[in-house]
């Protein structure tokens, strides 16, 4: 077996190249979880309509997303598209395949999560006289996505990890960067190891601010889980002070 001596100090000359991948790789995956959600939402909501088309439509459109490679996907807008005229920047293709790629399958994560819902509950807000866009946005949507929310982050963080199929048509994020560096030093392993901890980096930051975001978007969680806290304390105090 042959020793290795690793120089990960041959790579602080291109701190800046990583640098600059790493923020490309966020943006891309900022815009892909903003506007994929965006789609998914709307996909959820029309593959549950009552109009046969729409829904019909939005499921064509999820089956095909999430039965093809993602990298034919990238191939298809970025040079297909090309042979058709219409040419765009590699980091165009790149955020329009994500967000097409996110819209589909958390829009499928959603749809579960509304399918969830109980017809009771729904049934209770309309003896309610809650208005039909209330009920939907207030009894479905809200508690869907609370159920759904951790699939559904996971998703967007397995999307900043896909990002580096990217590179295959010369996006320069962070994978693209460790390919260009690694041929300019020849410290591949070096190279590649570095990325794989800036990507564990990002996952954890990314997981981190989805963790800060589920406390503050869903307040009525914490006020259950401590009403629940307050029903299993209750019987131990009466005890005690029957004691």
């Amino acid at each position: 077996m042959v020793a290795y001596h690793f120089d990960f100090p041959g790579l602080l000359p291109y701190w800046h190249m990583f640098l600059q991948g790493a923020l490309l790789t966020l943006e891309l995956t900022l815009a892909s979880t903003v506007f994929g959600l965006i789609i998914g939402i709307l996909c959820a909501i029309g593959r549950r309509s009552a109009l046969r088309p729409l829904a019909v439509v939005c499921g064509v459109y999820v089956e095909a997303v999430r039965n093809t490679p993602f990298l034919v996907q990238i191939f298809i807008f970025y040079f297909g598209l090309s042979s058709l005229g219409l040419q765009m920047p590699a980091s165009v293709a790149a955020v329009i395949t994500m967000v097409i790629n996110v819209g589909a399958y958390s829009g499928e994560i959603i749809r579960a999560g509304m399918d969830a819902i109980p017809r009771g509950q729904i049934e209770a807000a309309e003896c309610l006289g809650l208005s039909r866009p209330r009920i939907y946005w207030h009894v479905i949507m809200l508690p869907a996505f609370e159920k759904v929310y951790p699939s559904i982050t996971s998703q967007f963080i397995l999307m900043m990890l896909m990002s580096s199929v990217t590179s295959q048509i010369s996006t320069e994020e962070l994978t693209a960067v460790a390919n260009n560096v690694q041929s300019i030093t020849f410290l591949s392993l070096e190279a590649y190891i570095v990325v794989a901890v800036l990507y564990l980096i990002l996952a954890v930051i990314l997981r981190f601010l989805f963790v800060l975001g589920e406390v503050w978007l869903f307040r009525r969680k914490r006020v259950l889980a401590l009403a629940r806290r307050r029903l299993a304390a209750a019987p131990i105090a009466a005890d005690t002070a029957s004691a």
